[in-house]
């Protein structure tokens, strides 16, 4: 008897101790890792757009805002402050709010509102700014990355290797290495191109990131919706 009450008080004890303690989820959710302001250079994400809806599709979630009738082809997944070796990210917990204006702005580039305030919370928080200019240097950012013609509005699925996406972006951006940029995949499909920057917007080699490429022989380009009215002023291109 003495044991049973015994083993009940220890369960019972660990049960309070765990119930008392944040998850470790929450915990890193509530954590600032980095300084506001202090980081090297930017990563531009671009996000191959058909591949996200493809995957929503599949995995039976909600639709997107960016899934709908539009045709979005590349669209911008995030602006990323980073370090030479790994990157900031949450600076600020909780972080400034957004208001509707800021919002607004971002989903001309960013096409999901969940999206906008994700990476303002995660990146945005560590660029230093105010939300304001965070996310004009989103704008500026994607100005100052062409996509290549072949890829503003694909009429239909595309098998091509990474090395020809980034040869692709290298020729339709002069100054653009390959040593500044990293093409992600999934288990068959380009997820998305990701463009070193440095702080003023030129192009910045980070080997640490293009190390980081797929290492695929060839991956597929889901076509872009509606593809035959698009052009590169509508697909704002994470």
């Amino acid at each position: 008897m003495f044991r049973r009450v015994a083993a009940f008080t220890v369960i019972a004890f660990t049960a309070i101790v765990f119930a008392l303690q944040p998850s470790a989820f929450a915990q890193s959710k509530n954590q600032s890792h980095g300084q506001p302001g202090q980081f090297d250079f930017y990563v531009l994400a671009l996000s191959w757009s058909p591949t996200f809806c493809d995957a929503q599709r599949a995995s039976h979630r909600a639709p997107d805002q960016q899934c709908g009738s539009r045709p979005y082809a590349f669209v911008v997944h995030g602006l990323w402050p980073q370090y030479e070796h790994g990157y900031p990210s949450y600076c600020q917990v909780p972080a400034p709010r957004l208001d509707h204006a800021a919002v607004s702005s971002a989903l001309e580039l960013m096409p999901s509102p969940h999206l906008v305030f994700h990476e303002w919370d995660r990146h945005g928080t560590c660029s230093g700014m105010t939300a304001q200019d965070y996310f004009e240097s989103v704008r500026k950012a994607r100005a100052a990355v062409q996509i290549p013609a072949d890829y503003v509005a694909l009429p239909a699925a595309r098998t091509v290797s990474p090395d020809a996406i980034e040869d692709a972006f290298a020729k339709a951006n002069p100054g653009l290495s390959r040593g500044a940029i990293a093409v992600v995949c999934d288990s068959k499909r380009l997820r998305e191109v990701r463009v070193c920057l440095g702080k003023d917007f030129t192009f910045h080699d980070c080997p640490e990131v293009a190390r980081a490429t797929c290492k695929r022989d060839s991956i597929v380009m889901p076509p872009v919706r509606g593809a035959r009215a698009a052009d590169d002023t509508t697909l704002q291109s994470h």
